[in-house]
């Protein structure tokens, strides 16, 4: 393997608020420390950062991921793998609508997914979640990121009064075989966790509710709570603090999932999309 000694390499925004591209980079190469500690800088500094033009086996991907923290842990491994991949290594989860005998392949196949942070669901969400693009729809399945730092830096004074200190419940119920949905993934779980996170590396707050995934307030009825969380939804998806990712072939996405939300637009259901998904353990804090 070659090691990679130049610590030079272009950091482009995207947005004023979130997203980065980050050129001159192959990553089937080893960084060395200093660049790794520059990525991971970018990386704080923005929120999502974009590799783009990649061309990475699953140990590039698993290697890559390592640099962000400890690989994180699937809920369950993939059932079926596509053409192309006899196995896949453990850490890649695949995300995708392909299916073979009527049956997706992987996770979260179908149509577009509102704004929601990953695992938020869990007592431990994710630190950060990688996602390697290897085949793309014509049209559509595009991502949106949403800093929750800019969300909460211009909340309403008067909301994040009412809001400060307080936790909030989410539900997570996707993919129910009672339903007839086949939808590729099977879970439920519900957990607390503050309004407002204070992010480990950056001492900085932000918005940590989201429209897919927040059912209420702790310790809050529904008519004081509901009408509070619709606000911070609508303020928190301001396009303003948006960054949209059209997919190409090749890029790694990697995003901060302690201070950012995403969403997923729609694309064509006769299309094939393949995605490499891994995340990076997330830890439990003080808050």
């Amino acid at each position: 393997m070659t090691v990679m000694t130049r610590t030079k390499f272009d950091v482009v925004a995207l947005s004023k608020h979130i997203g980065a591209e980050i050129r001159g980079l192959d990553l089937r190469e080893k960084p060395d420390d200093e660049t790794v500690r520059a990525i991971y800088q970018a990386w704080l500094d923005h929120l999502v950062i974009v590799f783009p033009g990649q061309k990475l086996s699953q140990e590039d991907l698993i290697r890559a991921t390592g640099y962000f923290g400890e690989l994180g842990e699937l809920s369950r491994p993939p059932k079926y793998f596509p053409k192309g991949y006899s196995s896949l290594l453990p850490g890649i989860m695949l995300i995708s609508n392909i299916r073979e005998n009527g049956e997706p392949i992987g996770a979260l196949p179908d149509g577009e997914m509102m704004f929601h942070h990953d695992m938020i669901h869990a007592e431990v969400p994710s630190k950060a979640t990688l996602l390697y693009s290897v085949e793309i729809p014509s049209t559509g399945g595009n991502t949106l990121f949403a800093s929750g730092y800019a969300a909460y830096d211009t909340l309403d004074p008067a909301v994040r009064e009412r809001l400060e200190g307080r936790r909030a419940t989410h539900h997570y119920n996707y993919g129910s075989t009672q339903k007839g949905d086949n939808r590729g993934t099977v879970a439920f779980a519900e957990c607390t966790h503050p309004v407002f996170r204070t992010h480990e590396d950056t001492g900085r707050k932000a918005v940590y509710v989201n429209r897919l995934m927040t059912v209420g307030i702790l310790d809050m009825p529904p008519a004081q709570s509901e009408p509070l969380l619709n606000a911070v939804f609508d303020h928190a998806e301001k396009r303003e603090f948006v960054y949209e990712h059209v997919w190409r072939v090749g890029d790694l996405l990697l995003w901060d999932n302690r201070c950012s939300s995403h969403a997923r637009t729609d694309f064509p259901s006769s299309e094939r999309r393949l995605m490499l998904r891994t995340t990076v353990k997330g830890t439990v804090r003080p808050y």
